[in-house]
């Protein structure tokens, strides 16, 4: 058990290191896209860390099977490179049994990739669809942010306010608009805004006071000014799309009871998920035995060449199979491939480590370093 604890130790500490660097990359990449969406006016800044708290599981399932692959990769290299592996085998540690121990980490992390997809995940994924949902079905003025010429996407209209408090009012507003029967360009100008609700019709107006309006063709002098003191326009609500009911965020026990391919499809990658994550360790384990002279990475590139092209495959059966162009067998037949590779691996080990060895490998030489004669 001391060995076991030590080897699980290692290879956990790696796999949190490399998930972590790898999620805080991702989650970066996916905030400051929502970031420009909320600076554009198509997202409410105060829904952000809601949105990434729901993509959080999403993220995992996918980012904990490398995270275990290349932490068996680190882990044990660094062992085999220090000679302590070497140890361990003079001691009778054999290769099946250094699998066996393998499996402790990696049905630990299994477990925890199956929760995330099976339970976790859609219920993540239907809670950021309903607040994409929400977003969208907001008004133009609700999605207004000061300071910005915004347009609206369902007409030709321009919208602008210096200001907006809390309750809603606008400062300064300035509105240009095209009008629909004369094709003529409509100027609008107000020293305030609010919003009307009619409960009754469920219509919504933009109530403009002390303002100015005008119409015509830029570069002649035909044109007409018109004065008010209160002016109300109708609001058009966005074009809402419904997708809290997509096949993501579906449960899986809806999934379970369903036929349809894409159904079906969305099913069995939830469920070779944590199977992923044994296949990979398999794998690793194989992989992970480096000849001290070559380097802690020596071995790094062609493995994660090799983990690629393992998901690219299960993503394109997982298409066919949604398409209805392949049988959910497909994609379990991926992972039997890739396991009677990753024991292949296992029993004739030598074989695959001189042709691991004889792939050349880069020398990286920094900018700093001296040639020495």
């Amino acid at each position: 058990m001391i060995v076991f604890r030590y080897l699980s130790r290692e290879v956990l500490l790696s796999m949190l290191a490399v998930s972590s660097v790898l999620l805080v990359i991702i989650m970066s990449g996916r905030f400051v896209r929502y970031l420009s969406k909320a600076a554009a006016g198509e997202l409410d800044p105060s829904v952000l860390f809601a949105i990434m708290g729901y993509r959080l599981p999403g993220f995992l399932e996918l980012i904990l099977p490398l995270g275990l692959f290349l932490g068996f990769l680190l882990g044990y290299g660094r062992l085999y490179l220090e000679s302590e592996m070497t140890v361990l085998e003079a001691c009778g540690m054999s290769q099946k049994r250094l699998v066996a121990y393998s499996m402790g980490p990696a049905l630990l992390v299994a477990v925890v990739v199956g929760v995330l997809s099976v339970f976790v995940s859609p219920y993540g994924a239907s809670e950021t669809n309903k607040i994409f949902d929400e977003q969208e079905s907001r008004s133009e003025l609700e999605s207004l942010v000061p300071g910005r010429f915004q347009k609206n996407q369902n007409s030709a209209r321009v919208t602008y306010t210096d200001s907006v408090n809390e309750n809603g009012e606008l400062g300064l507003v300035f509105m240009a608009d095209r009008n629909q029967s004369t094709k003529r360009l409509q100027i609008t100008l107000a020293e305030s805004g609010s919003m009307l609700t009619d409960t009754e019709r469920d219509q919504r107006f933009l109530v403009l006071e002390d303002g100015y309006r005008y119409e015509g063709v830029p570069g002649k002098a035909d044109y007409t000014e018109l004065g008010f003191k209160r002016y109300g326009s109708e609001v058009e609500r966005k074009n809402q799309e419904i997708r809290y009911d997509k096949v993501e965020a579906l449960p899986t026990s809806v999934l379970w009871d369903s036929d349809e391919p894409k159904h079906r499809a969305q099913l069995n990658w939830r469920l070779s998920l944590p199977v992923l994550a044994i296949v990979v360790t398999l794998l690793a384990v194989p992989l992970s035995r480096v000849n001290p002279r070559q380097g802690r990475f020596a071995r790094l590139v062609p493995s994660i060449i090799i983990y690629l092209l393992y998901l690219t495959i299960l993503s394109n059966m997982t298409s066919k199979v949604s398409d209805d162009e392949a049988a959910p067998i497909a994609i379990w037949m991926v992972h039997f491939v890739f396991a009677l590779f990753a024991l292949n691996m296992i029993v004739f080990g030598r074989f695959w480590s001189r042709v691991f060895n004889q792939i050349p490998m880069p020398t990286l030489r920094m900018p700093w370093s001296k040639k020495t004669s």
